[in-house]
């Protein structure tokens, strides 16, 4: 397979693993010379026991705990990041602690803008690579093994005046830390864990098939597919096993690594149209649409062979298309192993609106980078197919 003749591959953040690694978050704040931190997370997280572990970790050391933020919806919203934002300000802090989904990091992450560049969110930091330098420290505890947010430098936010999924993109935006606990998943419901891990699975695919693939991104994106197989299934029923929590937020991490270096396709570019239009959670969206998204690129792209062979499928014989189509199989058998929803019907999206879903899809960043080049009609077909 031969190298693309140029590529970049970014990582700023220091990553740390291991069962019982939140004790470790007033030293990662030492380190980086802060002393007044601002948790942001939302309800849910905020009642767990873990969360209070993380509270009480904070008042036992010289980190001075000067607010929690835990207003964060299931997709993160303009409006919210506005109002944490000025909370954070108010009380002075000098670094964000996100502990949650990717809803909650990417929060703490367009938070961390205003915070350290002021302005509106809107009008002064939408767009990519505007931020001219580094932001205000950011450390993230992810609490689902999906979006890899914590690794990423994009925060998509929803702006609900619009019903739209806007993208904030730079590298300063990537966190300082990120703390792979995963003590902390335990608590997270067999529904949350099979829609955050099928999100997780269409980065790691949608890293393969993007045109800006290169040889670090497939051997992470891989890797996790891999991880993935083995480990989604059993931490869906068996959501104590520590073992398969980790496996899973390695996973949910290294594909988060890979797309956002390779960057993702069609199945994102329509998800995140989902998620603005009719507030579909992530993870649903991409679950519902992988398949059909990888059988609409599959005359375009020989690469689910990959895909196929990373999940321990015998290709040997076939051609790159009929393990391709196997790969489509064994994606699509996960979903319904996992009690995914199956069709766009099922999670409340209208027939009606599905040429507008089409037409946003268009619009979206992610399409660009597809291997097929679509159009709005084909696009609404695949919606349709899907619906």
């Amino acid at each position: 397979m031969p190298l693309p003749e140029y590529f970049q591959f970014q990582c700023r953040t220091k990553v740390i693993f291991g069962a019982g690694t939140i004790k470790e978050l007033p030293n990662e704040i030492k380190i980086l010379g802060s002393k007044r931190a601002f948790i942001v997370t939302d309800k849910v997280v905020r009642n767990l026991d873990f969360f209070k572990k993380i509270e009480d970790i904070l008042k036992s050391s010289k980190v001075e705990l000067v607010g929690i933020f835990d207003e964060v919806p299931v997709n993160s919203d303009i409006e919210v990041c506005n109002k944490g934002y000025k909370i954070a300000q108010k009380r002075e802090s000098d670094i964000l602690i996100a502990v949650g989904g990717g809803s909650v990091i990417d929060t703490a992450k367009a938070m961390n803008i205003l915070v350290s560049e002021g302005g509106d969110l809107m009008e002064d930091h939408q767009g990519a690579y505007l931020l001219e330098g580094p932001l205000k420290n950011l450390i993230a505890i992810p609490t689902t093994a999906g979006t890899g947010s914590e690794v990423t430098f994009t925060a998509v936010i929803r702006d609900s005046s619009q019903k739209l999924k806007i993208s904030f993109i730079s590298p300063y935006i990537f966190p300082n830390t990120a703390i792979l606990d995963p003590e902390v998943t335990i608590s997270c419901p067999p529904e949350l864990t099979a829609s955050t891990g099928m999100d997780a699975l269409s980065h790691a695919v949608e890293s393969i098939h993007s045109l800006q693939n290169e040889s670090i991104t497939d051997a992470l994106a891989l890797h996790a597919i891999k991880l993935i197989s083995e480990n989604l299934w059993e931490v869906v029923y068996n959501g104590e096993n520590i073992n398969t929590r980790g496996n899973m937020l390695i996973a949910a991490n290294i594909a988060g690594l890979a797309f956002t270096n390779a960057l993702v396709g069609c199945v994102h570019a329509m998800a995140h149209a989902l998620g603005g239009y009719y507030d579909i959670p992530h993870g649903i969206a991409n679950s519902i649409l992988l398949p059909y998204g990888m059988e609409y690129n599959l005359d375009y792209c020989n690469r689910y062979a990959l895909v196929a062979k990373a999940f321990g499928i015998n290709i040997e014989g076939l051609t790159d298309k009929e393990a391709s189509r196997k790969a489509i199989d064994v994606v699509l058998k996960l979903t319904k192993d996992c009690s995914m929803p199956q069709k766009l019907r099922e999670v409340g999206v209208k027939e009606e609106g599905l040429n507008k879903i089409a037409e946003i899809s268009m619009y979206d960043g992610s399409m660009l980078n597809n291997p097929r080049e679509a159009t709005v009609e084909e696009i609404e077909e695949l919606l349709r197919k899907a619906y």
